[in-house]
């Protein structure tokens, strides 16, 4: 039995994440104290006693408790975006390439995706790697998502029966173009300048849809839509976690359709000369705790699906 423990297990990704573990017989969970959750020399004794410590905390606190583990053998998931772009962590999005996998499964230190970055990323960067779009394409990215990836303080405001009339309404933010996923989004995707990034948060709960407009001539070779979608489905066969499905009958993609899972659908839409391709899946599981649990179950050698 494998010892995880949970370092800000009171956050809407620790919640999730120790809901998820707690289900598992193949985990012992170490807990802490709650008068001590802050003490920095019980945190340091547990992180250092178990197989895999996950940090569910913002970003300065999560270097700092990336620094208390001096047991070589543990893995350190982040779930923030203190390590995503650092060189000595591993990027956490295994179906990207058997190489990304392989180097999950050897890992110590892995840097958890951000939700907005997970569904970009998993449109935009096997076209760069396979030479569908070049690395200085310009590219625009609207991602829309239920209001829990705000977290504890923002769920308290939309489920206030009080609440404002505003947030009756889809909300657009991340106003000045410098949103914190913005360079994994580049990174990790192989493009050379960050694109335009609409991420819009609305009234429900879990799930989100990312979407990323193209025209024909944006791609570095001819395309056509049915081979667009037949390369997304090469491209993710066999991946536990991530599929292609033909667009909806009712012309509809509902940006919740996911939640509670860790899955990701991608749909390719539009006709020869514009397209949208988009990513709908849970900001709650592949775009945070589920995707946490997936790398943990890769680096300590479940199964992948252990767990979900």
């Amino acid at each position: 039995m494998r010892r995880v423990f949970i370092d800000g297990q009171a956050g809407t990704t620790g919640l999730k994440l120790r809901d998820r573990l707690e289900r598992r017989g193949d985990i012992k969970l170490l807990t802490i104290d709650p008068a001590l959750r802050k003490d920095p020399i019980e945190r340091a004794r547990l992180m250092n006693a178990a197989d895999a410590v996950f940090l569910c905390l913002p970003d300065d606190a999560a270097r700092e408790a990336a620094a208390l583990v001096t047991n070589p053998n543990v893995v350190i998931l982040d779930a923030s975006t203190a390590h995503r772009t650092n060189a000595g962590w591993t990027y956490g999005f295994p179906e990207l390439s058997n190489d990304r996998r392989a180097a999950i499964a050897a890992a110590k230190r892995i840097a958890v995706p951000g939700c907005h970055a997970t569904g970009f990323i998993a449109l935009v960067a096997p076209l760069i790697a396979e030479g569908w779009l070049p690395p200085d394409a310009l590219i625009s990215c609207h991602s829309l998502t239920g209001y829990s990836g705000g977290g504890s303080k923002m769920i308290a405001e939309y489920e206030a029966s009080d609440r404002s009339s505003s947030l009756d309404a889809p909300r657009p933010y991340g106003l000045s173009q410098m949103h914190k996923h913005l360079p994994e989004m580049t990174k990790i995707a192989g493009l050379s300048s960050p694109p335009i990034f609409n991420p819009i948060v609305c009234d429900f709960f879990a799930g989100m849809i990312v979407s990323v407009p193209l025209h024909a001539a944006d791609f570095a070779r001819s395309i056509t839509i049915g081979a667009l979608g037949e390369f997304f489905r090469s491209y993710y066969q066999g991946a536990r976690f991530v599929r292609v499905e033909p667009a909806p009958s009712d012309g509809f993609i509902s940006a919740n359709s996911l939640a509670g899972s860790n899955d990701l659908v991608i749909y390719v839409t539009g006709c020869d000369e514009r397209v949208t391709i988009a990513s709908t899946f849970d900001n709650l599981g592949k775009g945070a705790s589920g995707a946490a649990m997936q790398c943990m179950n890769i680096a300590l050698g479940f199964d992948e699906d252990a767990g979900f």
